[in-house]
């Protein structure tokens, strides 16, 4: 059985793609890629990944200048085991379907890089926590 993930924000440029590419490393790390599908997307996506979120990421060995926000539906979030929210999300999902977690980050766009790296090293250590909770559910 393959455990569904989505990370969301509202403009899916920022901490959710920051959570997706900690997601696809453990995911790898952890020899999940059969088990594990990954999804991220915004209610209303921006043109482009914030620029201090890509160069904060590429600090740590990340590429994401070539990623790009997209739209996320409820449909596709319902059909998930877990969706991480960032604090300012404005999605309507039924109560019986994913376990939804807000992690309720400060919005990396437009801040400084420490305060960047600051986000970035939080949702690291969420998505690890995730994928722990994931391997002792499993």
């Amino acid at each position: 059985m393959t455990v569904r993930i989505a990370f969301v924000c509202v403009q899916n440029a920022g901490r959710s793609q920051m959570s997706t590419a900690f997601a696809e490393r453990e995911r790898e790390e952890r020899g999940l890629e059969d088990d594990v599908a990954i999804l991220t997307g915004g209610t209303h996506p921006a043109d482009a990944v914030h620029e201090e979120v890509i160069e904060v990421m590429g600090e740590v060995g990340f590429d994401l200048s070539d990623r790009e926000p997209r739209e996320i539906d409820t449909a596709e979030l319902n059909a998930c085991d877990y969706v991480a929210t960032m604090g300012c999300s404005t999605l309507e999902l039924d109560a019986d379907g994913p376990d939804v977690r807000d992690w309720a980050l400060d919005d990396p766009d437009g801040q400084d890089r420490d305060a960047v790296r600051a986000i970035r090293d939080e949702i690291e250590g969420r998505v690890s926590d995730l994928f722990d909770e994931i391997e002792r559910e499993a």
